[in-house]
C-alpha cells in the first residue's frame, strides 16, 4: 500500500466528518472556550447615549471662543444624569461615562478649568467642538453582528456578548471523543510495571490535545491484544454516542497489531493507512457509522504528532470553526545544517529562539518517536518536506509551534 501524502490525509480525514456537533444554550458564564452555534446581533446600542470620555465640565463649543467665565448649574455622574438643558454660557459638571447634558456639545477637562469663586469656573484653554465627548453607538448598534458563527469565545467576545445584551449564547456541543489505548505491555501509572510492560501515557496526552482543541475526552482504559477486548471497549464508544474513537497502538503490521481489524469487524469504512511522515506513519482512519475512527500509532511522539496535525483539526471542523485544514506553520530560520529528506515529511522536535532576523530554529540531534522527554522540552516541530535537499544552517524552514 502506498503512502498518503500528509495533506491528502488531513483532507480525507476531514471530509469524513459527517457534520458539525449539534448547537446548545449555555449562560454567559459557562461560555469560555466554546464556539458559537450562529451569528450573534446585538440587542442594544453602545453607548446608549452620548457621554463623557473624561472628568471636567459638560459645556458648549461656541461658548470657549468667547466666554472666559462660565456658571456651574449642576452635575452628571454615571447613572445620574443632569435633568435640565444647558444655555449659553453656562456648564454642568461632568464624570466620565455621565450623559451629556442637552445643550452641550464638548467636554472642558478639568485640567482646563481654573475656579473663580462659587458657582463659575474659568477657561484656561479653549476645546474644539465634540472633544472627549462618545457619540451614542460609537461602539455599536442594537441589530449590528458583531460575532460570526464559529467564533472560539474567549475573554474579549464574552465581555461583548455581555455588553451586548445576551445572558446566554448557542454554542456548538463539544465533540466527544473516545480514547483506547491497546497493548498486553501496558498497564497505568501507579499500577506494578511487570519486566515486560510500559506505563500508558498516549491516552493522558491526547486527552490533553482534545480538551485544549475544544472536544471532551473520554477515556476507554486498556483494551488487551485481544478481539473481544478489542470490541467491547469499541461498543463503549458507541454506546456512549462518541464523535471520534481514537485509538492508540495496534495500528502498524505485527502479528498483534489487531486494531484494524477489530475495527472492520465492528463495520469500519477505511478510508487511508499509512502515512507519507515521521513520525507517524501507521496512522489510520475510517468511518463507523456517524463516528470517526482514527488510529494512532503507539510509539508516544508519534500519537502526540499525529494529534497535533490531525486530531486539532479534525475536532475544529466538528465545532464549526472556518478553515480547519488551514497551514499552521510559521516561517523560521534554521539554526543547524540539514540532510536531504526521503518521501515521508519529517516533523523534528525543535527548540526556538527569538533574534532580531526572526525564530530561530534547532532540532534536536535525537529524534526517535519514543522519546517523551525531548517532546516535553520542545517548542515546536521543525517540518522538513519531502525530497527536501540538504539544508544549510541560516536557511528558511516552516516549523508548526507546540504551545
Amino acid at each position: 500500500m502506498s503512502l498518503t501524502p500528509v495533506p491528502v490525509a488531513l483532507k480525507a480525514l476531514l471530509d469524513s466528518v459527517p457534520g458539525t456537533t449539534v448547537a446548545e444554550t449555555l449562560p454567559l458564564a459557562q461560555c469560555a472556550g466554546r464556539v458559537l452555534a450562529g451569528d450573534v446581533a446585538a440587542l442594544r446600542t453602545q453607548p446608549p447615549f452620548a457621554n463623557s470620555a473624561m472628568d471636567g465640565y459638560a459645556v458648549r463649543a461656541d461658548d470657549l471662543s468667547s466666554a472666559k467665565e462660565l456658571r456651574v448649574i449642576g452635575e452628571s455622574a454615571a447613572g445620574r444624569a443632569f435633568a435640565g438643558s444647558l444655555a449659553a454660557g453656562q456648564a454642568v459638571r461632568i464624570f466620565t461615562g455621565a450623559p451629556m447634558p442637552d445643550g452641550a456639545d464638548t467636554i472642558l477637562i478639568q485640567e482646563n478649568a481654573g475656579g473663580v469663586g462659587g458657582p463659575v469656573i474659568r477657561v484656561l484653554e479653549a476645546a474644539a467642538k465634540g472633544r472627549f465627548v462618545r457619540p451614542a453607538g460609537l461602539d455599536f448598534s442594537e441589530g449590528e453582528v458583531l460575532l460570526k458563527a464559529g467564533r472560539r469565545l474567549d475573554s474579549a467576545s464574552l465581555g461583548l456578548a455581555a455588553a451586548m445584551g445576551h445572558p446566554s449564547l448557542s454554542v456548538r456541543r463539544r465533540p466527544l471523543v473516545a480514547i483506547l489505548a491497546t497493548g498486553d505491555e501496558l498497564v497505568l501509572p501507579g499500577e506494578p510495571v511487570g519486566p515486560d510492560q510500559i506505563v500508558a501515557s498516549n491516552s493522558f496526552s491526547l486527552a490533553a490535545i482534545v480538551e485544549q482543541a475544544g472536544g471532551q475526552a473520554l477515556d476507554l482504559g486498556i483494551a488487551r491484544d485481544d478481539h473481544d477486548d478489542l470490541a467491547a471497549k469499541i461498543g463503549k464508544a458507541k454506546t456512549a454516542g462518541a464523535d471520534v474513537v481514537i485509538t492508540l497502538g495496534g495500528a502498524s503490521v505485527g502479528a498483534h497489531d489487531l486494531v484494524q481489524e477489530a475495527l472492520k469487524r465492528q463495520g469500519m469504512a477505511l478510508g487511508f493507512w499509512k502515512i507519507a511522515m515521521r513520525p507517524g506513519k501507521p496512522m489510520m482512519m475510517g468511518r463507523l457509522g456517524q463516528m470517526v475512527a482514527v488510529g494512532l500509532p503507539g510509539n508516544p511522539v508519534s500519537s502526540i504528532v499525529c494529534g497535533h496535525l490531525f486530531v486539532t483539526p479534525l475536532i475544529e471542523a466538528l465545532l464549526g470553526i472556518p478553515d480547519p485544514a488551514r497551514d499552521r506553520s510559521e516561517p523560521g530560520i534554521l539554526e543547524i545544517d540539514m540532510p536531504a529528506n526521503d518521501e515521508r515529511e519529517d516533523y523534528l522536535r525543535a527548540e526556538l529562539a527569538l533574534t532580531i532576523d526572526g525564530w530561530q530554529v534547532t532540532p534536536f540531534a535525537k529524534q526517535d518517536s519514543s522519546m517523551l522527554g525531548i517532546l516535553a522540552r520542545a517548542d515546536a516541530l521543525a517540518i522538513r518536506p519531502v525530497f527536501a535537499e540538504p539544508a544549510n544552517k541560516g536557511e528558511r524552514c516552516r516549523f508548526i509551534r507546540l504551545r
